[in-house]
């Protein structure tokens, strides 16, 4: 099965909750030459009128001074794996059930189709459960 399964940083920031507070974040990765993959965005139901932005991959040394400069860091506590490959019915299912015969549990979960590809961003606990997913989800 052709399927690549690699470990990402991802990036988060905290943002204001109001109109144009992403967009000025994004704005701002954007100038310096970010070409994102991955974005997420949500408020932050801990703190009243604030948001949080997740976003991957920031890789050259322009980026990662602008997304710093923006508030971004890399979040140490997420362990993230991008999934990608040959997208067909039932393909979120089999990866979560062979993930969960590995014994790995799921932190969060994303993913989306383009084409007839598909691409899941995958969060887990730790280091060696990123790992661990790598392996079990490349051997498949």
């Amino acid at each position: 099965m052709d399927r690549l399964a690699e470990r990402v940083d991802v990036w988060a920031a905290s943002i204001e909750d109001r109109p144009g507070s992403l967009a000025g974040v994004l704005a701002t990765l954007r100038e310096a030459g970010a070409d994102l993959q991955f974005i997420v965005a949500r408020r932050a139901a801990e703190e009243s009128g604030k948001g949080v932005v997740f976003v991957t991959p920031l890789q050259a040394d322009r980026e990662i001074r602008a997304a710093a400069q923006a508030g971004f860091n890399v979040a140490q506590s997420l362990h993230s794996v991008r999934v990608m490959g040959q997208d067909r019915p039932g393909i979120a299912a089999e990866l979560t059930r062979q993930l969960a015969e590995a014994g790995i549990n799921l932190r969060g979960f994303s993913a989306s189709v383009i084409g007839t590809q598909f691409v899941a961003y995958i969060a887990v606990d730790s280091v060696d459960d990123a790992n661990k997913a790598i392996e079990t989800l490349q051997m498949a």
